[in-house]
């Protein structure tokens, strides 16, 4: 077992790092991108929350990251899809495909137990109900401490919290995509459950590393953070920070990087105090 922390609807993680890109060093010597060090970058500066996926393929590699500070780690990891052999993905969430893949992720990680477990996608064959159920009963083993959904819907959110207390629903948000404020968020903000917001900078839309979808929230983003004497990525973070103080409701921005130097300008934006006009101008011209 561990004893990593998981957090409470009062104490939630400041903010976590999304590990999907995170890869083994080719043999370029390149510090700031060092797997190992980025991870370890991420726990000095206070960041415990680490999200990966069997998905990802890269879960042995998280697991030698963390090998001596796994006590340190609120380690996260996601089941459920799978590629085919068309380069297109299905969902597998029956029961037995459940504990199949925790076996399987327990044995990557090099853990005994994960500490939130999240269904990847929701399923259209499967019953949430018969998902749930199951991962319950990983929960009563010990091999799983928490339940989260991700890329679902209200109602499985729902469904899914009348057969066991579910921690987190992972969703994308932010200034790039807002749509998960029309249900998920007013229902997780119902039923008291943590909203892990994914890709808060837009997939580097937001942060400058690709074409704005929009030239206004581009102009308000670069204005702000002039301002502020930030970045305009840092900027775009600090807002999805900000609506947890707005809507009384935790919410974990989990940016994902692959260098040390955005982990650490990642961890700076946790500590931007965004001004009321700069938020309204940021929500008007990001609105749908």
């Amino acid at each position: 077992m561990t004893d990593a922390p998981l957090w409470t609807h009062d104490k939630p993680p400041r903010q976590g790092l999304g590990l999907m890109r995170l890869r083994d060093a080719d043999g370029t010597p390149d510090t700031d991108r060092d797997p190992v060090a980025v991870v370890h970058a991420a726990l000095d500066a206070g960041i415990t929350l680490l999200d990966t996926a069997e998905l990802y393929g890269n879960e042995d590699l998280v697991g030698r990251t963390i090998a001596g500070r796994r006590h340190e780690v609120t380690l996260c990891t996601k089941f459920g899809v799978v590629w085919g052999d068309s380069d297109d993905w299905s969902v597998r969430a029956d029961p037995a495909s459940v504990v199949a893949s925790c076996e399987a992720s327990l044995s990557r990680l090099n853990v005994d137990t994960i500490d939130l477990y999240y269904l990847h996608h929701r399923s259209e064959d499967t019953p949430i109900e018969e998902t749930i159920t199951a991962m319950a009963e990983l929960v009563d083993s010990g091999k799983i401490r928490a339940i989260g959904l991700s890329n679902v819907t209200a109602e499985d959110v729902r469904r899914a919290h009348a057969v066991h207390p579910i921690l987190a629903v992972q969703e994308q948000w932010s200034l790039a995509s807002r749509d998960v404020e029309t249900t998920i968020v007013p229902t997780v903000v119902e039923l008291g459950i943590t909203l892990v917001a994914h890709s808060p900078l837009g997939h580097g839309v937001l942060g400058g590393t690709s074409d704005p979808t929009s030239p206004d929230v581009a102009r308000a983003l670069a204005d702000i953070a002039t301002v502020h004497g930030v970045s305009a990525g840092q900027v775009a973070l600090a807002w999805v920070h900000s609506q947890a103080e707005r809507r009384n409701h935790p919410v974990v921005p989990l940016p994902g990087s692959t260098s040390i130097r955005h982990v650490r300008a990642n961890v700076l934006a946790a500590t931007i105090r965004l001004h009321d006009e700069d938020l309204e101008r940021l929500e008007k011209v990001s609105a749908a």
